[in-house]
């Protein structure tokens, strides 16, 4: 089996790394988080460069690529942290795409793979669907849970904002009784969505672990560079470990999601459940290396840090994902968890 990106994949990811680069230097990503605002104009750019509908149909206006190529973007928008409302956009056109009516494709997906539309998804339930990404902003809202789903529009839907301790990112409390009624399932398009939030948070957990290294190799204490001690090497070692392993979930699970679809569920889960604990320890150990400056407002980690945070609880916690895959192999009977945050992660969540 070879393991390696095909040359379309490398180029995906080789532009995507570049722009990234060129637009969310650290300083511009803390201006937008502390003005609590996207960059509409580098959103503008990735929509021109097809990325909203990399995995939409063409007869949709997409690329028609598949979620190997989502994921590579995915874990470079996180490398970058970027201030943009891809991953609700792409949610809502996941589930359109594996759980919609030819009608509803029809009218939604084009605009969303524009970028001429903004959508999100939400796993709703009792009537409310709650830490839902950019749910102000959303032209159309996809409203998942129970193995079922509908979307409303957004003057069919009560909407609260609220902050949390991610500034890069908006979200909000969505309230809707009904709506236009998918025609499938949408928990394959829920498992690609928790495969992206892996791959996002593997690309938050390199960026965070290069920080830490850098740092121990410029740091020194005793006129040696604190990366040569043992206590900072270890930690160093354990995050590429982390990081690796949760690199290798995240495309296994973007792998069966093109290749074996009947194993998804599975893959998806334990991804999703690996990357949002690995992810929180790679930056806190990040944090940990640098020491005192680590703690402070000024230093731009705390941002890689609240996002881990804020993935790791996005569409089901990692204790939620573990119990689905001990029941998905046979090693539980307890009844289904739902895939979706618990109230009280949520309410500490908007607590920022």
């Amino acid at each position: 089996m070879n393991f390696d990106f095909s040359d379309d994949q490398q180029a995906i990811k080789r532009t995507a790394s570049e722009f990234l680069s060129a637009r969310f230097k650290l300083e511009h990503v803390r201006e937008l988080a502390e003005s609590k605002a996207y960059d509409d104009d580098a959103w503008k750019e990735m929509c021109e460069l097809g990325w909203a509908g990399i995995f939409i149909g063409e007869e949709h206006g997409g690329q028609e690529l598949g979620t190997v190529e989502l994921i590579i973007l995915m874990e470079e928008l996180g490398y970058a942290l970027a201030p943009v409302p891809f991953l609700s956009t792409v949610a809502a056109g996941l589930a359109l795409q594996f759980a919609g009516s030819d009608e509803q494709r029809a009218r939604w997906l084009p605009g969303l793979a524009a970028g001429e539309l903004r959508g999100t998804v939400g796993h709703w339930k009792d009537g409310e669907a709650r830490l839902v990404p950019d749910a102000d902003s959303a032209d159309l809202i996809v409203l998942a849970g129970q193995g079922q789903g509908f979307v409303v529009e957004r003057d069919g839907a009560h909407i609260e904002p609220f902050e949390t301790l991610d500034a890069t990112r908006r979200f909000g409390r969505v309230r809707a009784e009904s709506g236009d009624p998918l025609v499938a399932d949408p928990g394959h398009a829920l498992d690609r969505i928790c495969a992206g939030l892996a791959a996002e948070n593997v690309g938050v957990a390199q960026r965070a672990m290069e920080m830490a290294v850098e740092y121990a190799r410029d740091r020194k204490q005793f006129d040696r560079p604190i990366g040569s001690y043992q206590a900072v090497s270890h930690r160093c070692a354990q995050m590429l470990l982390e990081v690796e392993s949760s690199r290798s979930a995240a495309y296994y699970a973007a792998w069966c999601a093109d290749a074996e679809p009947e194993s998804l569920g599975q893959a998806a889960s334990m991804a999703k459940a690996y990357a949002s604990d690995a992810a929180w320890r790679v930056c806190t150990s990040s944090l940990q290396v640098h020491g005192g400056i680590g703690f402070t407002w000024e230093h731009d980690l705390h941002f890689f840090l609240k996002r881990a945070k804020a993935n790791g609880l996005m569409f089901g916690s990692a204790v939620e994902h573990r119990e689905r895959v001990a029941q998905l192999s046979g090693l539980s009977s307890a009844n289904p968890i739902p895939v979706e945050p618990t109230k009280p992660a949520a309410q500490d969540l908007s607590a920022a």
